[in-house]
């Protein structure tokens, strides 16, 4: 079967990749592993993820997306070769046209390096599409009509608020927190009031295990290996939910602060529609337990969960692809 049409959600943590009439088929972690001689890419997804943290001096395991766009420009046609070769194979007689989700507030330089690495990967055809609006495609919001949606993208770099109404963005904003800072304020919490060192991998399964992001009634518990910040030697404590709402309790308060600054500059018609509509959740990171019921209560505004809100932005920048004349508003073409 010739894959002809590949949308890709090119995202900080995680990189997904859709192909029409056939969904998701691809999740994998946006880590590439690279030799520091002479910067050679040894692996990338999977694979490169199970060397982070713990690689020799000669190889060097890192993320070339940072907040959502590329940081690192070589890395990142690199890891797009890899995952359109492996959607398309390595040997295909057609180029495929392919869809990249971007940040709402990306710079036209930064949106540039994207369309340059995607076409310099192998792509006939590169389209862009903003974050916001593939989220509300993905999650099954009429964005072509006359009535104002929100929606709340919570990344791993980055959260993006929106408005949209008739395929296009009326009001947004975004604040450069997501899942990782959360997990940097969980480690910084941990090592501070317990005196414990812990890995990344270690802080994201505490989080996806007992985080919430209101204190919880009855607390969970968790044990977490990590080193001694005074003897250096390894240990194990116990850590409770309430511990990780306690921690993230700044980054969410930022969060819920970009969402009432969208909210302050959309239109009075639009304001009406989002209370009947409510908010959308998408991301990886509004999967934390509560989220929801948080900014309902900090905005009242009413909020929902999208159906699969890690995969939202992929699967919307799939359905615009596929139907890119219904969403030529939304789209940027670049051949």
């Amino acid at each position: 079967m010739f894959v002809t049409k590949i949308a890709i959600d090119l995202g900080t943590a995680n990189t997904l990749v859709y192909v029409p009439r056939r969904g998701v088929i691809i999740n994998e972690p946006s880590v590439v592993a690279i030799a520091v001689d002479d910067r050679r890419i040894l692996a990338i997804g999977t694979e490169a993820l199970a060397m982070l943290g713990k690689t020799p001096d000669t190889i060097r395991a890192a993320r070339p997306l940072k907040d959502g766009v590329i940081a690192d420009y070589r890395v990142t046609e690199a890891m797009l070769r890899y995952f359109i070769g492996k959607v398309a194979g390595s040997i295909r007689l057609l180029r495929p046209d392919v869809m990249v989700a971007v940040p709402a507030g990306v710079t036209s330089t930064e949106r540039r390096a994207v369309i340059d690495a995607t076409l310099q990967a192998g792509a006939r055809a590169a389209y862009i599409i903003k974050e916001p609006v593939a989220a509300a495609i993905g999650a099954g919001v009429p964005i072509g009509t006359p009535s104002g949606n929100m929606v709340v993208t919570i990344g791993a770099g980055i959260t993006e608020v929106a408005v949209i109404s008739l395929g296009g963005i009326v009001a947004s904003s975004s604040v450069r927190i997501g899942g990782q800072r959360l997990d940097t304020a969980i480690a910084e919490y941990i090592r501070k009031k317990y005196g414990l060192i812990v890995g990344e991998h270690t802080v994201e399964e505490l989080k996806k295990n007992i985080g919430s992001a209101i204190v919880l009634e009855e607390p969970l518990e968790s044990d977490i290996r990590g080193r001694d910040s005074i003897s250096g030697l390894p240990k194990t404590i116990r850590i409770n939910s309430t511990d990780v709402t306690e921690a993230i309790q700044e980054e969410l308060k930022e969060i819920i602060a970009t969402i009432k600054q969208v909210l302050a500059h959309t239109p009075p018609e639009l304001s009406s529609d989002i209370i009947d509509r409510g908010i959308i959740l998408t991301g990886g990171g509004a999967l934390l337990r509560h989220t929801d019921r948080l900014l309902a209560e900090a905005t009242g505004v009413p909020c929902y969960m999208a159906d699969e809100p890690l995969l939202a932005v992929a699967k919307g920048a799939g359905i615009a692809l596929e139907h890119l004349e219904s969403y030529k508003r939304s789209v940027l073409v670049v051949r």
